[in-house]
């Protein structure tokens, strides 16, 4: 593989967007950058404008009114490359991701999912649990926050248009019934800087929300421990956030 092509998917996302995009062309051999638009109407569509004069490879899809479900599918429609890279837009990627996620690659492997750290996280004890919750999640529903996934592994593939969320569940299971592996790592990671929506009760409530709308009641079941651990770190943010 001497090039991916890397895809984004962004509405309104100018608060990291460009951390974002210089940790993805420092450390991944980029093809093009096709980035999936819900119709942001901040700085976003400025900042990719600056990045295509720089590297010349930037494509922007429009999905407005769309969910994640319709832009990622938008987005596998436009590679082009062998392998591609899903990558969130609020995320920086760790050093050298690309090249620490090639030791996983064989022929039977489908994607390589990087492991998520959340910016807030600075307890080393709470980071320990927070990476093996994290990594039985991705067993159960995969992820897509910084996943590298074989092309051919997804040739085929019609993601529901409703599922705003557990879209990346559709996307495991049809890599597995394709007969691929997915390799979940602990290296490489990415940091994920979540909004500070996400650490209020309104920001849980949408996010149970959705889950509930989108999730199959076995799947739903499933995460209910695994979640809890992340149901009591929101809640430690917001009283926290109370006392500040």
């Amino acid at each position: 593989m001497d090039s991916v092509d890397v895809v984004l998917l962004t509405m309104n996302s100018d608060r990291k967007l460009k951390d974002c995009i210089n940790s993805i062309y420092r450390n991944v051999p980029v093809n093009q950058l096709i980035v999936v638009d819900g119709g942001s109407t901040d700085r976003t569509l400025s900042i990719l404008q600056d990045f295509n004069s720089r590297y010349g490879n930037v494509k922007i899809v429009t999905d407005k009114k769309g969910t994640r479900a319709t832009a990622r599918q938008k987005g596998i429609e436009n590679v082009t490359a062998d392998w591609f890279l899903f990558v969130d837009s609020d995320v920086v990627l760790c050093k050298n991701w690309y090249s620490k996620a090639q030791a996983y690659i064989d022929e039977d492997v489908g994607a390589v999912w990087g492991i998520e750290v959340w910016s807030t996280i600075q307890s080393q004890k709470t980071l320990r649990l927070f990476l093996v919750v994290t990594r039985k999640i991705f067993e159960l529903r995969g992820g897509t926050h910084d996943t590298l996934i074989r092309t051919k592994a997804v040739k085929g593939i019609r993601i529901p248009g409703g599922l705003h969320v557990f879209e990346d569940a559709y996307i495991k299971e049809h890599i597995a019934k394709k007969g691929f592996r997915l390799v979940a790592c602990y290296v490489p990671f990415c940091i994920h800087f979540r909004p500070k929506i996400v650490w209020t009760f309104r920001g849980s409530l949408d996010i149970l929300a959705d889950a509930f709308k989108c999730g199959s009641p076995s799947l739903l079941v499933k995460l209910v421990f695994a979640n809890g651990f992340y149901t009591l770190y929101a809640l430690s943010q917001m009283l926290n956030g109370k006392k500040k």
